[in-house]
């Protein structure tokens, strides 16, 4: 809708049968024509420029006609109001009873100036933001000067003057965390470097009485504690995480005070952030209707399906090759004897008991004649005879 008047008409529109547009907009002319008197014609409204184009929306469904009149006005509010009851009075559109309602008139003047205020109230808020943003950044960038100088190189591996003679360290992602707690005064952090972690930091950890684990709040900060829980092991003693979705670079004093004082036993923290992963895992892998495509790995076991009998199945070993066919009953003593196995095929449908299973064996890859909705879990993938 083109807002070319000072009001705009909003009404609405429902017939007993099905008609057009243009029935729509030949009714709205032909019917007040006359009714107004010569002032109000619509027509001549129309070609002085005084009333706007009619805009119609129609929604067809059984048989019926539901929609949306539009009609822009630069006319006074009440000759507007006038036009606008005269539309009420229409109750038939061609050969179908009609019934026009309407819901409001809009004031477009009004409108607009709602608008710059809105934004204009925005545009504010972004000045006084950014203001503060930059007061902020002159004292960080200040501050930097003093922590700066205090950083040390420990075998690779940035890290905070008394990393080295503390008996707690704080393991971090990244140099830029371990400059942000050095000026907040925490001086033992230690940084992986993002690239795995290093043997250097796990013999140091284990030289500590209290090794505590500070991570980013988002998957990336979860993956990287359960990489971190399983170099480190029992050394590994505590863990805290920055707020959901921040980056511990990122973190103000009282949230990174906050956070480490609310720290977690390890043990209770991977337990729960491991629950966590594979829920998301399961939950946004392998639903709905998208196909999967198999590895060629899993292709390549086409031939095995197509061999066993219904409830059978084989045990992909290591080297790649397969055992005899496992008949169902006989399956979990035989996956509990399995040593090293990649893969396993059954010739049925891919349930929970095969993902348990196969999630037992330490089993990554599933190939069964059809898998239900869910098609990862606990680790396992599962594809089915269509995938292939």
């Amino acid at each position: 809708m083109t807002n070319e008047g000072k009001y705009v008409i909003h009404a609405t529109i429902r017939t007993d049968g099905t008609v057009a547009r243009k029935d729509v907009i030949g009714a709205i002319f032909g019917q007040t024509e006359g009714l107004l008197g010569e002032e109000l014609q619509l027509r001549k409204l129309q070609r002085t420029g005084r009333i706007g184009h009619v805009d119609v929306v129609l929604h067809q469904s059984r048989g019926k006609v539901n929609g949306e009149i539009q009609l822009s006005s630069s006319i006074d509010q009440v000759s507007t109001a006038v036009i606008a009851a005269a539309l009420e009075t229409i109750d038939r559109i061609g050969p179908c009873k009609a019934s026009i309602k309407v819901k409001r008139i809009e004031n477009i003047v009004s409108a607009k100036r709602d608008t710059v205020i809105d934004r204009a109230k925005e545009l504010l808020l972004n000045i006084i933001n950014s203001g503060a943003d930059e007061s902020r950044n002159i004292l960080e960038e200040v501050r930097s000067v003093l922590t700066l100088e205090t950083e040390i190189d420990y075998k690779g591996m940035t890290a905070g003057p008394n990393v080295i003679e503390s008996g707690a360290i704080i393991i971090v992602e990244g140099r830029n965390d371990v400059r942000n707690l050095l000026k907040y005064d925490f001086k033992n952090a230690i940084a992986t470097m993002g690239s795995g972690i290093k043997p250097e930091l796990a013999e140091l950890a284990k030289t500590k009485k209290t090794v505590t684990a500070f991570l980013d709040g988002d998957r990336g900060g979860k993956l990287l504690l359960m990489e971190i829980s399983g170099v480190l092991g029992n050394a590994l003693t505590h863990v805290a995480f920055a707020p959901t979705s921040r980056e511990v670079e990122h973190l103000e004093s009282k949230v990174v005070t906050k956070a480490l004082g609310q720290k977690e036993t390890a043990g209770k923290a991977v337990a729960r952030v491991q629950t966590q992963i594979n829920r998301d895992d399961d939950r946004s892998v392998g639903r709905g209707s998208e196909a999967l495509e198999a590895p060629d790995e899993i292709k390549g076991w086409a031939g095995m399906l197509d061999a066993l009998k219904p409830r059978q199945a084989v045990i992909i070993q290591e080297d790649g090759s397969a055992s005899d066919p496992i008949g169902a009953n006989g399956l979990k003593t035989a996956l509990v004897d399995s040593n090293g196995s990649r893969g396993l095929i059954f010739a049925g449908k891919v349930n929970d008991r095969i993902f348990d299973l196969a999630s037992g064996a330490g089993i990554e890859n599933v190939l069964g004649t059809s898998v239900g909705k869910v098609t990862r879990k606990s680790g396992v993938q599962a594809y089915s005879a269509e995938d292939l």
